[in-house]
């Protein structure tokens, strides 16, 4: 455990050494601490952002631990996407003569003549 305590004495964090050792934390289980797992061992929420740059700044470390998400926020990553939309039957231009309303029933009665074949 001498590894991560020195690790911390360096980042002015020596006094979270106790409990990471009580924890069992070392250099080789720090990156893959949570925020959680940090709020846990009770490190304050500076202490955390310190933690994360110094983590993110070691050579082979990975980023920071991440952000736990709210349960309104879906799991995953977000990937950029690029559309293209090619109008091959001229719907464009037809939409662009008939209003909202007319459309809308034109699109529902070709759907359903499509949908009979």
């Amino acid at each position: 455990m001498q590894g991560i305590v020195g690790w911390l004495d360096s980042l002015g964090l020596g006094e979270y050494a106790s409990r990471f050792a009580e924890n069992g934390v070392d250099l080789a289980t720090l990156p893959d601490l949570t925020e959680q797992d940090f709020k846990e061992l009770g490190v304050l929420l500076g202490h955390r952002r310190k933690l994360a740059r110094a983590m993110a700044a070691m050579g082979d470390a990975p980023a920071p631990p991440p952000r736990p998400s709210s349960p309104h926020e879906p799991e995953g990553e977000r990937r950029r996407l690029t559309v293209l939309f090619c109008d091959l039957v001229g719907s464009t231009s037809i939409a662009a003569r008939l209003d909202a309303e007319d459309g809308a029933i034109s699109s529902a009665a070709i759907s359903t003549q499509l949908r009979r074949r």
